[in-house]
C-alpha cells in the first residue's frame, strides 16, 4: 500500500510498493513556518561536478502510459567530474515542475516555486573531465522526478562516476521535455490496476537499455565512460527496476535497491551478479515486504542487506532535506536528514568503489561504531 509519510522533495514520502491510493500524512506535520531555501549537501569526493541534460527517443517502441504517441521520449541528467569550479549551478527543477510537485499534497503557504530555487553544487553544461570512469544509472521512485536524487548524484560524480539519472516520462508528477511540453503522471491513474508494478519495471528496463545503447552516440561526453563497468541504483519502484533491468540487460554489471519492493522474477538457478538491498525498517527479515526474504535466497552471488535504523521510504532521496524548505516537521525518531543523506551516499558509493574499481570495502563487511544505525541483515537486523 501506498503511504504518505509527510517530508517531500515536493513530493512528499511514497512507501515501498507504491501502488495504490495514497493515505494521510502520519509521520510528520506542518511547522510554524518554513526554514528558508534549501542548500544541497556539498559533494564529498575531490571532483568538481558538471551536468548536462539529454533528450532521448526511442521510435522502436510506443509509450507505455500515452497511447496517441508512437515513440518512448526519455530525459537523462548526466552528472559527472569536471575541472571546471565556476559557473552556473544547474537547476533543481524548474519552477513550473515544483508546483506540480507540491499540487497533489496540498502544501501551504509555500509558494509554488519553492524547489526549483533549492541550491545544486553541479555546473551546468560544464565540460567533463577523466577517462575510464564507472557509469551508475540511478532511477527513481513512482511520481517523483530524477531530480529527487540530485544529492547522491552529485556526489557519486565527485567521487569520480558519471551518473545518468532517468526521467521516466508520464511516471512522474513532472518532467519537462525537449520541446518544453510538461508531461504529467499519466500512470498515476493506473497505480491500482493488476499487474502494475511488474509493467512498470518492464518499461524501466527496457528504458535503461535504450539510454545504454543512446549514450555513446547522443552525449559528446560519453568518450570518459568506461562501458564495461555499469551499475544501476533506484529507490522504491526505481529500486525494483534495478532488478528487472539486470536480468534483462548484462551490461548491468551490480545493483542496488533502495528500499523497493521487487516485481521481477529472478531464475530459480538463481542470480550471480552482485547485490544490495539498502531499506528502511518495514525491509527487515520476515517484514511486510516479503519481497525481499524471497529474493535473498535466490541471490547466489555477493550480496548485502542493510536496514538504516529511523528511516523512512524517502530517508534515501533529498526529500528530507527538503523539510523545513516546506515547512514541514519531521516525526521524533525519524532519521535526521542530514545523517541519511550521509549514510545512504557513504554506503552506495562503498558498494560501487568495491565492485566497480575493485577497492576493498571493510565497512560492507560488518556493522560499524561509526554509523550504529546501519544493520546487516538478517545478522543483525532488530539489535538495538
Amino acid at each position: 500500500m501506498r503511504q504518505i509519510l509527510a517530508v517531500a522533495a515536493g513530493l512528499v514520502v511514497l512507501a515501498a510498493s507504491a501502488c495504490s491510493a495514497p493515505t494521510p500524512p502520519r509521520s510528520a506535520a506542518p511547522s510554524p513556518t518554513p526554514t528558508g531555501l534549501a542548500t544541497l549537501p556539498a559533494p564529498t569526493g575531490a571532483h568538481p561536478v558538471g551536468t548536462t541534460a539529454l533528450y532521448l527517443k526511442d521510435t522502436s517502441r510506443p509509450d507505455p502510459w500515452d497511447l496517441d504517441v508512437d515513440a518512448r521520449e526519455l530525459k537523462v541528467t548526466l552528472w559527472y567530474p569536471t575541472k571546471q569550479r565556476d559557473g552556473q549551478r544547474a537547476p533543481y527543477m524548474t519552477p513550473k515542475e515544483s508546483g506540480l510537485a507540491m499540487r497533489p499534497y496540498g502544501i501551504a503557504g509555500v509558494p509554488d516555486d519553492t524547489l526549483s530555487k533549492t541550491r545544486t553544487n553541479a555546473i551546468k553544461d560544464a565540460k567533463p573531465a577523466g577517462r575510464k570512469l564507472p557509469l551508475v544509472v540511478l532511477s527513481p521512485g513512482f511520481t517523483k522526478p530524477m531530480s529527487t536524487l540530485t544529492s547522491l548524484a552529485e556526489d557519486l560524480a565527485s567521487r569520480g562516476y558519471v551518473v545518468a539519472g532517468i526521467d521516466h516520462t508520464y511516471e512522474s508528477y513532472a518532467t519537462t521535455l525537449s520541446d518544453g511540453r510538461v508531461a504529467e503522471c499519466l500512470a498515476c491513474d493506473s497505480d491500482t490496476d493488476p499487474g502494475f508494478g511488474p509493467g512498470v519495471v518492464a518499461g524501466r528496463a527496457a528504458d535503461v537499455s535504450f539510454v545504454l545503447d543512446q549514450l555513446p552516440s547522443k552525449w559528446d561526453g560519453s568518450g570518459v565512460i568506461d562501458r564495461s563497468r555499469i551499475a544501476m541504483a533506484g529507490q522504491s519502484i526505481g529500486g525494483a527496476s534495478t532488478m528487472a533491468a539486470m536480468l534483462k540487460d548484462s551490461r548491468v554489471r551490480v545493483g542496488i535497491d533502495m528500499d523497493g519492493t521487487t516485481y521481477a522474477r529472478i531464475p530459480k538457478s538463481g542470480f550471480s551478479r552482485p547485490f544490495m538491498f539498502m531499506g528502511s525498517p518495514q525491509h527487515t527479515p520476515g517484514g511486510r515486504d516479503t519481497s525481499w526474504d524471497r529474493d535473498w535466497k535466490l541471490l547466489t552471488g555477493w550480496k548485502r542487506w542493510i536496514v538504516l535504523a529511523g528511516a523512512e521510504h524517502q530517508s534515501f532521496t533529498d526529500g528530507p532535506l527538503m523539510a523545513g524548505t516546506l515547512g514541514i516537521q519531521p516525526a521524533y525518531g525519524v532519521l535526521p536528514a542530514a545523517r541519511a543523506a550521509e549514510l545512504t551516499r557513504t554506503y552506495v558509493t562503498a558498494f560501487l568503489d568495491q565492485h566497480l574499481k575493485s577497492q576493498r570495502q571493510p565497512l560492507l563487511d560488518k556493522p560499524s561504531s561509526r554509523y550504529p544505525e546501519v544493520k546487516f541483515c538478517p545478522a543483525t537486523c532488530g539489535q538495538s
